[in-house]
């Protein structure tokens, strides 16, 4: 799979298929209200102590800011190793920084 680097993209492989994550403006802006964010600072340190859940919430966030749409139940069920989807998370945001 070919990442626009310079956009921030980062492949991540969920059922034996990849997709992209980004995080765009507009998937920053969900992520605040998701969770209840009054501003990037305190987005920082929620994100910094995050429940499976949320790591979920946040993965179809920057799936959908990668221009794929995936349904809750299906990211429930997948393959994807926790490890990885935080990692990945991670790196989606140390490009964009």
């Amino acid at each position: 799979m070919i990442v626009n680097e310079k956009r921030g993209e980062v492949a991540i492989e969920i059922n034996g298929k990849h997709h992209k994550i980004c995080l765009t403006l507009g998937a920053l802006a969900e992520l605040e209200t998701a969770f209840s964010a009054t501003d990037l600072k305190d987005l920082g340190q929620k994100m910094g102590r995050l429940s499976a859940g949320e790591i979920l919430i946040v993965l179809l966030i920057l799936l959908k800011g990668g221009g794929v749409v995936f349904e809750i139940e299906t990211l429930k069920t997948s393959d994807l190793n926790p490890k990885i989807a935080a990692q990945k998370i991670a790196e989606c945001f140390e490009k964009c920084a």
